[in-house]
C-alpha cells in the first residue's frame, strides 16, 4: 500500500497496489505542467486510488479532448492525469514525486523522447 500528499498537505491519497508502469514523460504538456524537463508518473487502476482527504481541493484542467489533469487548488502540486472516457479511462497516472511511502519501480519507461529538452542529460550520460 502506498500513500502520498500534495505540498500543502491538504490532499492525501492512498493506493492499494503497486503501479503497472512508471514513466518519464518528455511531452510538451508534461514539461509545461511540471515546469521541468519531464514528468514522472506511476500508473494505477483508478479504482485502487482513494483520496483520504482533500478530494474537493482538486482543480481540473482539460488539457485535450479526452484528457484531464488534476492539481491542488491550494499549492498547485500536480496530482494526476487520466483519460475521461474510452478503454483507458480505468487508468490514472499519479505524479511520483507526491509519494510519501517508498516506491521502487523495476523499470522506468521514457516516453516522447522526440520532444525531450536539449539541456537535460540522464545520470548515465553525465561523466
Amino acid at each position: 500500500m502506498h500513500q502520498g500528499s500534495c505540498l500543502c498537505g491538504k490532499i492525501i491519497f492512498q493506493i492499494e497496489s503497486e503501479p503497472v508502469a512508471v514513466s518519464n514523460c518528455h511531452c510538451n504538456m508534461c514539461q509545461k505542467q511540471h515546469g521541468a524537463a519531464f514528468a514522472t508518473y506511476a500508473r494505477f487502476k483508478r479504482s485502487q486510488v482513494n483520496y483520504l482527504s482533500g478530494e474537493d481541493k482538486l482543480a481540473v484542467y482539460q488539457s485535450s479532448d479526452n484528457v484531464q489533469r488534476k492539481f491542488c487548488a491550494g499549492c498547485g502540486a500536480n496530482i494526476e492525469w487520466g483519460y475521461c472516457s474510452g478503454e483507458y479511462a480505468i487508468w490514472v497516472a499519479m505524479a511520483l514525486g507526491l509519494f510519501d511511502t517508498k516506491l521502487v519501480p523495476e523499470t522506468v519507461k521514457e516516453l516522447h523522447k522526440d520532444t525531450q529538452v536539449s539541456w537535460w542529460k540522464s545520470a548515465s550520460e553525465i561523466t
